[in-house]
């Protein structure tokens, strides 16, 4: 398989990266590739810090694999450097590759075409744990900001702790209700119906604590655009081809990115196994959390 040659700048940026993973203590290297390199040879100025690689094409992933190099493949490739590197992070983390204490030193590039000309020093408890306004509102949706935080909010409450000791599971699916219960049918029997709009608003700390215990039932919540439970313990009927997730995601994740293929709402996964919060819109992933000790932070930008 031909290899394309290291520029002089991309090899100074690589030694770079090594020299900074030493004096941080930092866990790997990830490097974002767009084209065949010889891996190895990128390894071994690296100064002894493991190599992991991310690419979205077939051919440098096939490269990737045949110099015995770790690889993220990038399923979906975003549509910044910013949002690529996090979502190679949390595949890697996912993965088991790397820990969310740990340290890592990301190589990618923001000018060249051949090569990487930049590097990002990151510490993953205080990535992970930071999200930002912008992360909700790049989301071309009608459903208010408010909402939608109070939703992230909750379920990364939910992945985060569970109910009485035991992790839960759970999925959100919130505006264009109408379309969500058309496309879906009764599970169980629906605690909130019958109950005014005053109890059923997710902006009541009354009505987020009886969510979370019913998120231990089967079935999926359906909220409105402005913030009011429509109805709980649905299942989810809507079906959409050409989709493709990562592997492990189960029947819960598949339904999430089918119902927001079929209806234009955003969905809100909860893993029963992890407590990762993934966020669906248009069939795809576009937002994960992983659990973590403490609350996350939301800020202004």
């Amino acid at each position: 398989m031909s290899r394309q040659p290291l520029s002089t700048q991309f090899e100074n940026v690589l030694k770079a990266a090594g020299q900074l993973s030493v004096s941080t203590h930092a866990s790997a290297v990830l490097v974002l590739a767009g084209h065949s390199f010889d891996f190895v040879g990128i390894s071994s100025l690296l100064q002894g810090c493991r190599l992991i690689v991310a690419a979205d094409k077939l051919d440098v992933q096939a490269a990737v694999r045949e110099d015995g190099v770790v690889l993220v493949p990038i399923l979906h490739e975003p549509q910044t450097s910013h949002l690529q590197v996090t979502q190679v992070l949390l595949e890697a983390i996912a993965d088991e590759l790397v820990q969310t204490g740990d340290v890592v030193v990301c190589v990618y590039s923001l000018y060249e075409r051949d090569g990487c000309d930049t590097l990002s020093l990151i510490r993953l408890a205080d990535q992970l744990s930071r999200l930002t306004s912008r992360d909700l509102q790049r989301l071309e949706t009608k459903v208010p900001l408010e909402t939608l935080r109070i939703v992230v909010d909750l379920a990364c409450e939910i992945g985060r702790e569970g109910r009485e000791g035991k992790p839960v599971g759970t999925l959100f699916v919130v505006g264009n209700h109408r379309k969500v219960i058309q496309l879906s049918s009764e599970q169980v029997h629906d605690p909130f119906r019958g109950y005014p709009r005053s109890e059923r608003l997710i902006r009541n700390p009354r009505v987020r604590e009886s969510i979370k215990e019913i998120a231990q039932m089967d079935g999926a919540f359906v909220i409105s655009a402005d913030g009011v439970v429509q109805a709980a313990g649905r299942h989810l009927r809507a079906s959409a081809d050409n989709l493709t997730l990562s592997k492990g995601l189960g029947s819960r994740h598949w339904a999430a990115a089918e119902i927001s293929k079929a209806t234009g709402a955003i969905a809100i996964a909860v893993s029963e196994s992890t407590g990762t919060v993934r966020v669906f819109q248009d069939g795809m992933v576009v937002l994960r959390i992983e659990p973590m000790e403490a609350a996350m932070k939301w800020h202004e930008e």
